[in-house]
């Protein structure tokens, strides 16, 4: 359960503007190889050791025949051919179609095994990513456009995949066969091997030339996609808030940007890759010509056999494949230290809010609150929100809190929750500090009713036991009618079975706040925070969740934050709250009677 900042949190400075802030400018550190990055990345490989050792295996014969095949081919010319050897040629073509039969099997079982260690290690990657993500306070996702997010668990964590699952032993078996191509070749004609390296000084300087140009272009890439993720989801969320205010035009014209932007990008690094890869290509079929060319002077000068020619044809040809492979797997190698970057300065986010290693279980509160000298600020360098703000609230009395736009009401709330931690002081509840127990055993015992009633898609029964996934049929049903949510779900065709859409759009804006109601009744929480829980809704609605608050509040300290005074005028305590500091407190009469602060708030809802 959570419930979002109010008017004491982080706007996001239009639209736009925390997608620029950091989309656009976190993907553009590191370096070409961060050996960082790699050893912490082939940690996730560690598991898969037996499924990995097999397709290094696999590799290994591989190479060997890509390495033999060859060879067996001037074993064929010079020797059964030449020599008009039948039987031998039919011995050598058997094995050399065996070599060939081999070598498909060898491939074909290291990319299976890979493919399943790269499904493992993605899921497993994805995973913790975002067990991370619900670890981290909220004030990370404050700060951090929701797509950017999602980008990194999908795109980035695909790229990192293909690298580790794939890329290393591709590396490895390219190194192999292009030592193993140099050890043959230098040992059946030196100079021909000297000539066909003639060309290796000339891929070396495109080889550099186009690193030098791709590590940014492949950075830029991830950067781009981000953006477009992290925009696309923000405009979708706030399609209602587009149509409402006819932005159509301008959205789409902003998404048209980065989406171009995208594209150029995109462009722009496979543009390197279109060229990089022909002048290989060229360089490849340079070496070809040479090799043919004194080669086959040498065979019409009998200094070299025939055989020993086309195996030398054909290991040239491999040997630029591997240089080839190895050219893709840097592009890979760019895109993935990108990804792997912000993977792992995501991971590496502080959770901010963290159990220490001795923090105990909650026991059962009764519900007191108290903050002693608290301070707090939402990150370093930002101004104060709260000011040594000091209060007592005793177990199971209601206490509002009021204020003007931005003066810290909701604030307050999430430190009572420890959704953030303190700047300085401490919150307690039954006098025990809220540090020194684990997260999760405090807030089984806080409910929250949010003023913007999020539900899951699935059903009506999920959504309200998701406090308690355990809870049977009728514990779901008793909650709801305490809820007075029960006779609008009984009415629906599928009653408690019932599908929510995207976004709840099949229920009224009351329906969903009843079922946020109900599903804070069925955790049976001891402290109980209302944010605005009435403030979207009809007169009509109103009565109905007011009736069922009256419920849900009875035996329970509450937290009521209300910019609507009329639903708070029986809190046992109303605390007015301005620029960070309690002002006034007391009840409603009373504070009418001091023609103070909430005496003006109050005159100015109900001056007519």
């Amino acid at each position: 359960m959570s419930f979002g900042i109010g008017s004491s949190g982080f706007g996001m400075g239009g639209p736009g503007g925390l997608l620029d802030a950091f989309g656009a400018h976190e993907d553009r550190r590191g370096v070409v190889f961060n050996p960082r990055v790699v050893t912490r990345l082939l940690v996730y490989l560690k598991p898969h050791t037996r499924p990995l050792a097999l397709a290094f295996a696999a590799m290994l014969a591989g190479t060997a025949l890509t390495l033999l095949i060859p060879y067996l081919l001037k074993l064929t010319i010079d020797g059964a051919i030449t020599a008009g050897d039948l039987p031998g040629l039919l011995r050598l073509s058997l094995i050399t179609g065996a070599a060939y039969l081999g070598l498909y099997a060898a491939s074909a079982g290291q990319q299976y095994l890979l493919s399943r260690v790269g499904a493992r290690v993605l899921a497993e990657l994805r995973a913790q990513l975002f067990v991370h993500l619900n670890r981290v306070s909220l004030s990370y996702h404050d700060t951090h456009i929701v797509g950017v997010s999602v980008s990194r668990v999908i795109n980035d964590v695909a790229v990192i995949n293909e690298l580790l699952a794939q890329g290393w032993i591709t590396f490895i078996g390219d190194a192999f066969i292009l030592i193993g191509i140099i050890t043959i070749m230098l040992g059946m004609n030196v100079r021909l091997a000297l000539l066909s390296f003639l060309v290796i000084p000339l891929m070396v300087l495109a080889t550099a030339i186009f690193a030098r140009y791709a590590r940014q272009a492949f950075r830029e890439t991830r950067s781009s996609v981000a953006r477009v993720v992290g925009n696309l989801a923000e405009d979708i969320a706030g399609m209602r808030v587009i149509q409402a205010f006819a932005q159509e035009d301008a959205t789409q014209e902003r998404f048209r940007e980065v989406n171009t932007a995208n594209r150029e990008a995109h462009i722009n690094a496979m543009s390197l890759s279109f060229v990089y890869m022909p002048v290989i290509e060229f360089l490849s079929m340079l070496a070809t010509a040479v090799v043919l060319w004194f080669g086959g002077q040498a065979v019409t000068e009998q200094q070299v056999t025939l055989g020993v020619l086309v195996a030398f044809l054909s290991y040239v040809s491999r040997f630029f494949q591997p240089i080839q492979e190895l050219s893709r797997l840097y592009t890979t190698l760019q895109s993935a230290m990108a990804g792997g970057e912000q993977v792992l300065n995501l991971l590496d986010t502080p959770p901010g809010v963290d159990d220490r290693p001795d923090a105990i279980e909650m026991p059962l509160i009764q519900g007191q609150i108290t903050f002693e000298q608290v301070s707090f600020r939402y990150r370093e360098g930002t101004p104060e929100v709260l000011h040594n703000l000091n209060l007592t609230i005793p177990a199971g009395q209601r206490a509002a809190l009021v204020g003007p736009t931005g003066a810290g009401t909701t604030t307050i709330a999430n430190l009572a929750a420890r959704f953030y931690e303190v700047s300085e002081g401490t919150v307690r509840i039954d006098g025990i500090n809220v540090r020194d127990v684990t997260q999760r055993s405090l807030r089984r015992q806080v409910g929250i009713v949010p003023q913007d009633s999020f539900l899951f898609a699935g059903s009506i029964a999920e959504n309200i036991r998701f406090g308690k996934p355990g809870a049977s049929d009728e514990e779901v049903q008793a909650a709801a009618r305490l809820a007075n949510a029960h006779d609008f779900i009984d009415a629906l065709p599928d009653g408690y079975q019932t599908h929510i859409l995207e976004n709840a759009a099949n229920l009224s804006v009351g329906q969903r706040q009843l079922i946020c109601i109900a599903r804070a009744v069925l955790v049976d929480p001891r402290i109980l925070i209302l944010d605005e829980a009435t403030a979207n809704i009809d007169t009509v609605s109103e009565a109905l969740i007011q009736q069922a608050l009256e419920k849900l509040l009875h035996g329970r300290t509450a937290l009521i934050i209300a910019h609507r005074l009329s639903t708070i005028q029986t809190a046992d305590i109303i605390l007015v709250v301005e620029d960070g500091r309690i002002v006034e407190q007391g009840r409603h009469a009373d504070l009418l009677a001091l023609d103070g602060m909430y005496a003006r708030l109050y005159a100015r809802q109900f001056k007519s």
